[in-house]
């Protein structure tokens, strides 16, 4: 997979509490493009609410997020100063990034060709003959060409969950948010979904994944970040942080996952 320098996404001191609990305490992560980046830690350490952020699912109160050099979620005045940019804008800059959740979020009363054409014909204004024809090569792309009639309900969870990345590759992002994509899956099932993943990285996806997949980090990751009690505790390269790790804590965590 090649990386460049170029920075897809910046997060900078990202703050975010809900009421009283504060949940990321300052957490700073550049990826570049064509890199793939895997979250790990503990439970409630902060991993998802880190990813729901980049993409503006939750506000931040503090710290900045850049998608591709532009602010997510505010706009800069002359002044320098900062406010809450329009919904508008930030479902246009959302558009870049692409998610794909623990749970599916297909459209039940959709087929599964219905569900992939959705955004582009709606949002980007994609012809539908275009939408059809892109969406018949991405299902072949994830391997369910004979599924395309098939609605959720008749398809397995890792079934679902490849159609979800179908559907996020239909927007053509410059990048995919990934959280614990295989959390709600039976095990048989998890293989399926972390292949396409894989094919995804070797095509020179950029890619932030939260997952306590540790076997796809260390074999897809570039850069494995450690997050622990909203702080960012290790970064490196998998053989370095499964291998060598230098904070305890994620001494600690390996120890209980491995």
């Amino acid at each position: 997979m090649t990386t460049t320098q170029e920075p897809v996404i910046q997060a900078l001191e990202v703050h975010k509490a809900f009421g009283e609990l504060e949940i990321l305490k300052g957490v700073t992560l550049e990826v570049r493009r064509g890199e793939v980046v895997v979250l790990i830690g503990a439970s409630g350490s902060g991993k998802t609410t880190f990813i729901r952020c980049l993409n503006h699912l939750e506000d931040i109160q503090g710290g900045t997020i850049r998608v591709n050099g532009e602010l997510m979620g505010f706009r800069e005045r002359a002044d320098g100063s900062r406010v809450r940019d329009s919904e508008r804008n930030i479902a246009r800059r959302r558009r870049d990034i692409g998610m794909v959740f623990q749970r599916f979020n297909l459209f039940p009363h959709m087929t599964v060709l219905e569900n992939i054409i959705e955004a582009p014909i709606q949002v980007l204004g994609v012809a539908r003959a275009a939408a059809l024809e892109q969406a018949r090569a991405l299902l072949a792309r994830v391997r369910l060409s004979d599924k395309a009639e098939h609605y959720p309900a008749q398809l397995s969870g890792g079934q679902q969950q490849r159609v979800a990345i179908a559907r996020a590759l239909a927007m053509k992002p410059q990048a995919m948010l990934f959280d614990e994509p295989t959390s709600a899956l039976d095990p048989e099932t998890v293989g399926e979904v972390l292949q396409v993943m894989k094919e995804l990285a070797e095509d020179g996806m950029t890619m932030v994944v939260v997952t306590h997949e540790m076997g796809f980090a260390r074999e897809v990751a570039d850069r494995v970040v450690v997050l622990h009690q909203g702080e960012l505790i290790e970064e490196g390269p998998p053989a370095q942080v499964f291998g060598n790790p230098t904070h305890p804590r994620t001494r600690e965590f390996l120890s209980r996952v491995l």
